[in-house]
């Protein structure tokens, strides 16, 4: 019997060792993949001893024992990519797409995988230079490295990637100009003749669009460059790439004339050349058969009619054409082409009667005619259900006071841009989730549900592969960003089973990563962007067999202990709550933690009510629609202002936190001082000094009866200048305000001005972070067209606003004022070269009935001029501003130094304050929409 048993495990033995030789991984690329698991703090959990593929790490793919693919996309991967990975030799592929937390520099030797063909490292944290060794990759034909936070600037051995057939790069921080080549010593993109793709957006390069970048032996199909600094003109060899399906040269500086060579581009279906400083006039482009959407809008194109051969595009479904200077009539035959949906033309100088005709598209959903000069309406008779019509701040339009439901096309926009539907829900699955971003759509429309069906449809029928573990698909909740991109959320449910495992995520991603689905043409070029998946498990049944027995006794231990815990915590709690002023910050109302305060006090709601009278009717001194603001008596006699945000108008507690916060940190005379806030009883209420004599708004109507000479009016925007500098540079931290305008200034009893409102306010480190983009917030008229434009938001947003507000105090008028805006208004009546810039008819009668002097009225002029300019750039900073205003108001004889008393006669007499002191008037853009309410200037 023990013969049998020796013989019995001799054998056992021997098979044991040929199975693991015959298993064993190539010992380089065993050293390597362990040089791979050090550098990462978080490796999968299945990444256990030294044989790689024998044990079938996750995400490892071997044949004859040497790693040919590494695929571990979305597995929530912690640390750096190693040097020793460029040891793996038969490596083909490497993908790491959507791991957040991989971070640091790509190894510089990268290029020794010299079989690699797919580098996917999308939606991950790595930064620094792109190695030049990438262009050592001969046999790549897809290379990834979108979404991250690389910076320098485009290697120019990319250029040597003949098989090149995807470079994406898109959404770092890429600096420089594009690479060319320069004979045989210096290769360039140009040399990439198979590429069909180049992504290159939202980055940071400069100079000029080479013209030698392309060629007639190209085979490109997307160019996207928007987003990024490029200068001067189109090249005329992009009309060599007969190849071209989209074009996107939108949110650059590219300037002069459109060349009319771009008509040769006949299966061009995307043209994006918005939000540029293009000059001339619009190109007959009559040949672009099929074309489905023109942006051309934000330019400085001569004045000029519609361009009548766009009625002639057989497949146009997306036309903006906003703030280009068009005049003249509408065209009835604009509607004609049958697929058209959307017609943005927005702020510009069109004038005469709108009529649609008879003959044209029941497919449109939008037409955007406001801000301009349409005097008439004929609706059509048969009007699509669906279609939408605004001729808002049109002269025919009456004021807001006297419209009827019959003037339903005068009203404000209604957005449409985002659209929600039912997903499929299942309790017993943990589905893959995600969006998936089209970059230029093929269609404008996004209340029409059947190009959800369509895309889900789609997808269905490529995830009915058996390689794939999906039983099936949902797709909703979709909208149109800032940029115009289709953002669509998409749901993966498993197979047979309650969630994915690591591979079966690996199989899914590469699905969209290696761009095998293929979405409906219309859909456009698409990256897929995952959430992170927590759902992973291990081994339930080894598990459980493991800890049972151990689980039984600690919840023993935990229960005794958690009681215990739990007493000890209550009498802990009681006693921190008579002590800790944020006991008051009510947790269940908000997931938001308690404000970090410098001075600020916390309030009862019961200190409040005796404050202010019981909120009686004798101290309500203004309200919005927010709520109201009374005015209160600390029980030492101090005057505050409360603003009390109404029930189901609450501030989001973000908002509501954040204001606290900053002005709890700033101390300046120029700003307005929060004393306290109370958060109790599901009140919202802040608590600042009282400020007698409302806003500077206020005083420029003439509803609180101050009238402000040329010299007070020097005074406040000093002032209020010095309040926005001390934010922007000496607040710890700066701080950017984000919403300027003169319902925010407001006057003490000296016509002291302060800046007041920060529930928009944004930290200058956290706003100016190339990688984060800002919803965009503010109020019609003031709102940076930049910021508006890119959602980056930066201090000189700020400087904007405050340059509005400076025209305001020349003009006395509003932003907007019967359509017009006021710094279009002094723009185009300014003449340099006669007194006062010739401006005598705009300026407030308040100063041009005076006999005051108006020394330094021109410099003011041109220094608001500057604050207002489209580039942020080339806006002075706040201190610069204040600076330049002190010097106005020494060559006038004033003492900038000096906030002398009001000089106004009815001062004494206007003392007691009225209005609106602390309200917010702002209104949220939808960034996402292309057509904010900002007047062409």
């Amino acid at each position: 019997m023990s013969s049998r048993i020796g013989v019995f495990m001799l054998m056992l033995l021997l098979f044991y060792r040929i199975y693991y030789v015959s298993a064993f991984t190539n010992s380089s690329d065993a050293t390597a993949l362990q040089d791979l698991k050090s550098g990462l703090t978080k490796p999968p959990k299945s990444w256990k001893g030294s044989d790689p593929c024998g044990t079938k790490w996750v995400g490892i793919t071997c044949i004859n024992n040497r790693v040919v693919n590494i695929s571990l996309p979305n597995l929530n991967l912690v640390g750096k990519l190693s040097v020793g990975i460029s040891a793996l030799s038969e490596l083909q592929k490497l993908d790491l797409t959507s791991n957040l937390n991989m971070t640091g520099p790509l190894p510089p030797n990268i290029g020794n995988l010299k079989k690699l063909t797919i580098l996917h490292l999308m939606g991950c944290g790595f930064t620094g230079q792109i190695p030049e060794s990438i262009g050592d990759l001969e046999q790549l034909t897809r290379l990834s490295l979108n979404s991250n936070k690389f910076t320098g600037t485009i290697p120019a051995s990319i250029g040597r990637l003949s098989k090149l057939n995807w470079l994406d790069i898109t959404n770092n921080q890429i600096q420089g100009k594009i690479p060319v080549s320069n004979g045989t010593s210096s290769p360039g993109l140009d040399m990439l003749l198979q590429t069909d793709h180049f992504h290159l957006g939202n980055n940071k390069l400069t100079g000029d669009i080479p013209e030698k970048l392309f060629s007639a032996n190209m085979t490109l199909k997307h160019v996207l460059f928007d987003g990024n600094q490029f200068t001067g003109e189109i090249p005329k060899s992009l009309s060599l790439v007969k190849t071209l399906n989209v074009l996107r040269l939108d949110r650059n500086r590219l300037s002069g004339n459109i060349p009319p060579s771009l008509k040769n581009l006949t299966n061009l279906m995307e043209l994006y050349l918005a939000n540029n400083m293009f000059t001339g006039s619009l190109p007959n482009l009559a040949s672009l058969t099929n074309l489905y959407t023109l942006d051309v809008s934000n330019n400085k194109f001569n004045f000029s009619h519609i361009p009548s051969w766009i009625s002639s595009l057989p497949s146009l479904s997306t036309l903006r054409m906003e703030g280009i200077n068009l005049e003249g009539p509408i065209p009835i035959t604009l509607f004609k082409p049958t697929l058209l949906q959307t017609v943005i033309l927005n702020r510009n100088w069109l004038e005469g009667t709108l009529d649609f005709g008879t003959n044209y598209s029941n497919q449109l959903e939008l037409v955007d005619l406001r801000n301009n000069r349409i005097s008439e309406y004929k609706s059509p008779p048969t009007a699509n259900k669906i279609m939408q019509v605004t001729l808002e701040n049109n002269p025919m339009c009456p004021a807001a006071g006297n419209m009827q439901p019959s003037d339903y096309y005068c009203k404000g926009l209604i957005q449409q841009n985002t659209t929600t539907y039912v997903l499929k829900k299942e309790k017993c699955c943990n589905p893959i989730t995600g969006t998936l971003n089209f970059r230029s759509p093929s269609f404008s429309g996004v209340l029409n549900t059947s190009f959800d069906d369509d895309l889900e449809k789609a997808l269905e029928e490529f995830f009915k592969h058996p390689s794939y573990p999906v039983s099936y698909v949902a797709v909703g909740n979709r909208e149109e960003n800032s940029f115009h991109h289709l953002l669509v959320y998409v749901q993966l449910f498993p197979y047979g089973k309650e969630r994915f495992n690591p591979t079966d995520m690996a199989t899914v991603i590469s699905g969209f990563t290696t761009q095998s689905f293929t979405p409906p043409y219309r859909f456009g070029p698409y990256v897929f962007k995952p959430n992170p998946y927590n759902h992973f498990s291990a081994n339930m049944g080894v598990v459980i067999a493991a800890v049972v027995g151990a689980s039984v006794l600690l919840l023993l231990l935990l229960a005794i202990t958690g009681i215990y815990a739990i007493r000890q915590k209550r009498r802990a709690q009681k006693a921190t709550d008579k002590i800790n002023p944020f006991a008051k910050w009510n947790m269940s109302q908000s997931s938001i933690d308690a404000p970090q305060l410098m001075v600020a006090k916390a309030f009862t709601f019961e200190e409040m009510r005796k404050c202010a009278d019981n909120f009686s009717e004798e101290n309500d001194i203004g309200g919005g629609g927010y709520g109201q603001v009374y005015k209160g008596i600390l029980p030492n006699g101090q005057l505050i202002a409360i603003k009390r945000a109404q029930p189901g108008s609450l501030q989001g507690g973000l908002e509501f936190k954040t204001e606290i916060e900053l002005l709890s940190r700033v101390h300046h005379k120029n700003v307005v001082r929060l004393l306290g806030f109370c958060f109790d009883r599901g009140e919202q209420m802040l608590v600042y000094e009282y400020i007698p004599n409302g806003s500077l708004r206020d005083s420029l109507s003439g509803k609180n009866g101050i009238r402000l000479v040329w010299t007070r009016r020097l005074r406040i925007a000093l002032g209020s200048g010095k309040g926005l500098a001390y934010l922007h540079e000496l607040a710890d931290p700066p701080i950017i305000h984000r919403d300027i305008k003169s319902h925010n200034i407001l006057l003490d009893e000296s016509l002291t001005a302060k800046v007041a409102d920060f529930g928009l306010s944004k930290l200058v480190g956290e706003a100016e972070n190339p990688q984060v983009t800002t919803q965009v917030k503010g109020t019609m008229g003031y709102l940076d067209p930049e910021y508006y434009m890119t959602n980056q938001l930066t201090a000189k947003s700020d400087v904007y606003g405050f340059g509005v507000v400076m025209f305001e105090l020349l003009t006395g008028k509003t932003p907007i004022d019967n359509g017009k805006h006021v710094v279009r208004e002094v723009k185009m009546k300014i003449n340099k070269s006669k007194k006062l810039y010739d401006l005598q008819e705009l300026l407030d009668t308040v100063i041009s009935s005076s006999s005051e002097n108006l020394e330094g009225l021109e410099k003011y002029v041109d220094l608001a001029l500057r604050c207002v300019d489209q580039e942020g750039v080339n806006r002075p900073s706040m201190s610069e501003v204040v600076k330049e205003i002190e010097n106005i108001m020494e060559q006038a004889g004033l003492n900038p130094n000096v906030d002398s008393a009001a000089s106004s006669k009815t001062f004494e007499e206007a003392n007691k304050g009225s209005g609106d002191l602390y309200g917010n008037n702002s209104f949220e853009y939808s960034a996402s929409f292309p057509t904010a309410k900002l007047e062409p200037h």
